[in-house]
Parts: structure tokens; sequence; C-alpha cells
């Protein structure tokens, strides 16, 4: 059987960018680019307020969703990226009309800023059974799990986990105590535990170990508790025995917002993997496929995570700051230099796992000010050869006062080695 390849499709019924792909699929899992409120007809944002914006990203999602044969059904996660967290029940509002039955894992967050003045942005990730192999279509038939578990908060509009092929998709979580269903008592070091319990909960509920985590995203309301949240985070992880013995840390990013729901102080979203797979994948050809971590000193090293976590037809990039990796320090420069050097790590990480910049199939920025975001595009299309899926938004900060951080998804051909 042939390789997976990189697919990336556009449709003229929803925005388009010259640098990016509206969808890039991968394998199982097609990757939708960040939608903002633009009318394709006139490439400028709907006239009207949140309910008039939030409607038209989610038409932009849906007509990107069937100009490639699928439906807002195999939506496996979705992300909400507001710029007033009040604006959420009206937002809610409209993605009830859009997902009146299945409901994918999600996460909401208000963010300082959004391109275009925007008062929100939509993302998606789209489950694909079809896979990619050249001119060899499967069934498409793979089935999706759906799991709630009474030990985590539930939410009515959101699943807490979402699995299809080798992957898990967790909703974000919050610091939630769910059987009060309110926020835990005390400050951003017990809000953090209570975060990390909850996913824990969620995974145990379906008998996935927490040492499957492949990535890990952390949203903090101050960037400035970052200590007291990696404090609790090494409590976390490694988690098992063999993990311990080996070091195991997930890829990571960490990013400042404006507003999370409920006042929180932090939530963390987790990319989980699912050796598993889901039915009618063959028993033989889905257990004990193993997670491949691995580090270059050609990149920034952090004893809190590894540079890049492979598993199955994926690899997960730790976000990347402009940071020399001999010095330690973010480069010289504004931020079209601290961009460069950001990209310049990630093809480092990449390189020394045998792959190139257009395995790209995802890539992420996170800007301190959303005016860069034009010179940040310029820079990532020199380096992300490809058409990758994009996303930006603006921070309320970044670490070490970085102007860009930008984190990656690449394709993974080759799949990780069951163990022998």
């Amino acid at each position: 059987m042939a390789d997976n390849v990189v697919l990336a499709r556009n449709t003229d019924e929803a925005p388009q960018n010259d640098r990016f792909a509206q969808t890039v699929a991968f394998s199982h899992y097609n990757n939708i680019s960040a939608q903002l409120p633009i009318d394709p007809e006139t490439g400028a944002i709907v006239e009207g307020g949140i309910f008039e914006q939030a409607e038209q990203c989610f038409e932009n999602l849906e007509a990107i969703v069937e100009s490639i044969d699928h439906s807002l059904n195999d939506v496996a996660r979705i992300t909400v990226f507001v710029r007033d967290i009040r604006d959420m029940d009206v937002v809610d509002e409209v993605y009830r009309a859009f997902f009146t039955t299945y409901l994918p894992a999600r996460t909401v967050m208000a963010v300082a800023a959004l391109p275009m003045d925007a008062l929100v942005q939509v993302e998606a990730l789209i489950t694909n059974g079809e896979g990619t192999i050249p001119n060899e279509p499967q069934a498409g038939d793979l089935v999706k799990y759906v799991n709630n578990t009474h030990n985590a908060p539930y939410d009515a509009l959101s699943t807490q986990t979402v699995a299809f092929s080798h992957y898990n998709n967790i909703s974000a979580q919050l610091p939630i105590d769910p059987v009060s269903n309110q926020i835990v008592v005390g400050g951003v070091a017990e809000q953090t535990a209570q975060c990390l319990k909850n996913i824990k909960a969620v995974l145990t509920s379906i008998d996935v170990p927490f040492d499957d985590i492949v990535k890990v995203t952390v949203f903090l309301k101050n960037l400035s508790d970052i200590d007291a949240v990696n404090e609790v985070y090494t409590r976390f992880f490694p988690d098992s025995g063999i993990a311990r013995a080996v070091a195991y840390m997930p890829a990571r990013t960490v990013v400042g917002v404006a507003e999370l729901p409920m006042h929180a102080l932090v939530q963390i979203e987790a990319v989980v993997s699912h050796g598993d797979g889901t039915p009618p994948q063959e028993v033989e050809a889905r257990h004990g496929l193993i997670i491949e971590a691995n580090d270059t000193d050609a990149a920034p090293v952090s004893p809190l995570s590894s540079q890049s976590v492979a598993f199955s037809h994926y690899n997960n990039i730790s976000a990347q700051l402009g940071v020399d990796a001999a010095s330690g320090k973010l480069v010289a420069g504004g931020v079209a230099e601290q961009a460069e050097q950001a990209c310049k790590n990630i093809k480092a990480i990449i390189e020394n796992v045998g792959h190139v910049m257009e395995d790209a199939v995802k890539v992420n920025v996170y800007l301190k000010n959303i005016d860069d975001l034009a010179a940040v595009e310029d820079v990532c299309a020199r380096y992300f050869t490809g058409t990758p899926a994009f996303r930006a938004v603006g921070t309320a900060a970044l670490p070490m006062d970085a102007l860009v951080q930008i984190d990656a998804i690449f394709g993974n051909a080759e799949g990780t080695p069951p163990i022998k």
C-alpha cells in the first residue's frame, strides 16, 4: 500500500488565502483553517454584530466541509475564539443551529485580538475516514466514538471525548468540580490540579492512561502564573513508571488569553493517542502503536515538554518562540526576526525526525500584536513550503514577553511502529 499524502483543497464558497489552504487532509483527519466572519463574495467582514459574525463563521466552515463531501457531523473538535467572553451566549445560540444532535469536543476562550478586528473566529478538526492514499480511497466507514463521564464536568454543548481512528480529542477542561459544577476553591495551583484531574477522569472513563497524551495546550488568564502551573504540572507528568523511566513529556503550548469561561484562571486542552483505533480497523492494525518523542539540541529544549511527539500518522510540535537554541534568549530584532527563528526551530525539530516543512498540515500563530500578522505570514510562507491550514490570534501575553509563538502539526506517513 502506498503512503498517505498531504491533500490541500479550497472552495470558492468560503474565504480563501493564497498562502494557506482552507482544508488540509492527511490520513484520517482534515485540518480546517480558522474561519473569520468574512463574506466570500466581498472579502469583507459581514455587517452586523456578534450573531451575524458567528453565523458567517459557521457558514464558511460548513461550506468548506461540504465541498469535500463531508458534513458537520464529521467535526471531531471545534475551537471558538471571541474578543469578549460575554458574547458566548449569542455564539452558543448560533452554534446550536449548526450542531443540532451530535456535539464535538470543544474549546472556548476570549483572546486579545483577531484578524480584521473580527469579534469571533472558529476552527475545526474533521474526521476523514477515506484517508489520503492516492488512488486508493478507504471505505470511509470508521466509527466515531463519543463519551462523557459523571466524574468530569458535563457541558450541554460539547462531548468530553471524541475518538476517531488513532486519536482522542478531549474538550478543554476548566477547573470545575464535577460534583458542585463550580470552580474549585483556591488559586491557580488548585485550579490547574482540577483541570488535570478532570482530564484524567475523562481518560480513565475510556480506559486510556494519562501518559497517552501527546499534546497539551495551557491557556492562562495571567501568564505570570506559569511557575505555579508548572509546579502542579510536574506532579501529573510523567504519570506512569514507564513514562518516568524515559522522562516522557507531551508536546506543549502555553499562551496567555484575555478571558476564560466562568472567569477561570486556567484551562487545559489535551490531544490523546488512541492505539485501539475505532472499528472497523483490524485488531492487528490498531494495537501496540507507540508514542515517539524526540528532542534535538538544534532547537530550544525544555524539561516540561518534548519538542516533537509522533503517534500514528501525525507529529505534534511544541510551540516555538524566537529563541536561539545556543543562547537560550530571544533573537535580536522585531517580530519578523522572532518569527523566522521560531520557524527555524520548527524546521530543525522536524528535520531531526526525517521530515520536511512541506509535511506540515496545520500552523498555529500566536501574536502579541495582531497588526504584525502580515509580517509573520510572510515568514511562514517562506518556511512552510506546502499550503498548510492556518490560524492566527492575538494573545494577552506570550512566554518570555515574546512577540510571536508558533506551533504546528505534521503528517507522519511512516506511522509509529507497533511494539514487537
